[in-house]
């Protein structure tokens, strides 16, 4: 949930158990396929696993000359019909995997399966707050491949929106937006617009004193994986107020703090955001509560106290206490640290 130069960095999560049975890897072995390029490899391997899950590949790669098609029909000789089934995020996987081969983007596949994906799924776009017909998976930061922690469920419409603007980029838009002339830009508003920002910022590395001046907006996604320690402290006190028995848990997250400063600054911070979220009484549907959270984020005294607060912290100082935290179990979610937060991303 945290980043830190060379600290470790922590992914905010809920992982339900869940098993795909059918043959497991070691059942059957590939082909060697180290004399063919990159490019080609990546197509067969991913030939191989549509004829795993008994899935035609798209038309547009049944050409004769396809390394998809050649590794989809070595599949089909070796599999025949003991085939793996295909459930939804199955294909969703296939598919993800196909964008990128045709668009020459890495995907990682040691952590990204389809059971990953089906970690991600939500019912509501994180950026519209709209219900989801249909679901787009967003790179987050775009420089970066197709990887776990680099992505997020959300709408096709906040995803085309989005399309490559960054942390800074997004942020200026929606500043742009609430002064006018204009009210929407590719079809979002302002708040949208702040939601996109902050979305990114959490995969961007910033400097302390920068991320600790940004609203949360937007709560992070399951399993994105967020590089600035004061950010990752900032989501998991407003998930405090979630669940029940939270003042108990801030608490205790206040007694870890290092200085009687900071816990008088921590205290005025949570004076100003507990009744900004109880004044929503009577939410039940979990995502009313995660709008609920993040409304309060809108505040100018809720800014005004969380930066006082966050400014007269380091980072060390941020990620620190949050692995205090969850030593002593007080986050409402799974908090899983990486060593190597960007593993896997393909980054320039």
């Amino acid at each position: 949930m945290a980043q830190i130069a060379a600290a470790p960095r922590v992914t905010q999560e809920r992982i339900p158990a869940q098993i795909e049975l059918g043959i497991t890897p070691d059942e059957v072995r590939m082909p060697d396929l180290a004399p063919l390029p990159a490019g080609k490899r990546v197509g067969f391997e991913l030939g191989w696993d549509y004829a795993h899950h008994g899935v035609t590949p798209p038309v547009e790669h049944l050409f004769s000359n396809s390394p998809l098609r050649q590794g989809w029909q070595a599949g089909q000789a070796t599999f025949g019909r003991r085939t793996l089934k295909a459930r939804s995020h199955t294909l969703l996987w296939l598919q993800l995997r196909t964008h990128a081969w045709t668009r020459g983007r890495h995907f990682e596949t040691l952590l990204l399966t389809p059971n990953y994906l089906q970690q991600l799924d939500t019912d509501w776009c994180p950026i519209t707050r709209h219900a989801l017909d249909q679901r787009s998976v967003d790179r987050v930061r775009d420089d970066a491949g197709y990887a776990a922690g680099n992505l997020a469920v959300m709408s096709p419409a906040a995803n085309r929106a989005k399309a490559n603007h960054g942390w800074a980029e997004a942020s200026e838009i929606a500043r742009s937006l609430a002064t006018g002339p204009f009210t929407e830009i590719a079809g979002l508003g302002s708040q949208a617009w702040q939601r996109i920002a902050v979305l990114c910022s959490f995969v961007t590395e910033l400097p302390h004193e920068q991320a600790a001046l940004i609203p949360l907006h937007v709560l992070p996604p399951n399993r994105l994986r967020l590089f600035n320690p004061i950010q990752a402290l900032q989501a998991l006190v407003t998930r405090q107020l979630a669940t029940p028995g939270w003042s108990q848990r801030l608490a205790r997250i206040e007694a870890l703090l290092p200085t009687d400063a900071l816990r008088a600054d921590f205290n005025r911070f949570v004076l100003a955001l507990v009744p900004r979220v109880l004044q929503r009484q009577g939410l039940v549907k979990p995502q009313e509560i995660r709008w609920a959270l993040e409304d309060a984020w809108a505040d100018a005294l809720v800014q005004k106290r969380w930066a006082r607060f966050a400014l007269h912290m380091t980072a060390a100082q941020a990620e620190a206490v949050l692995h205090k935290a969850v030593a002593k179990k007080l986050c409402p979610m799974r908090v899983q640290q990486h060593a190597h937060a960007t593993e896997g991303w393909a980054l320039p």
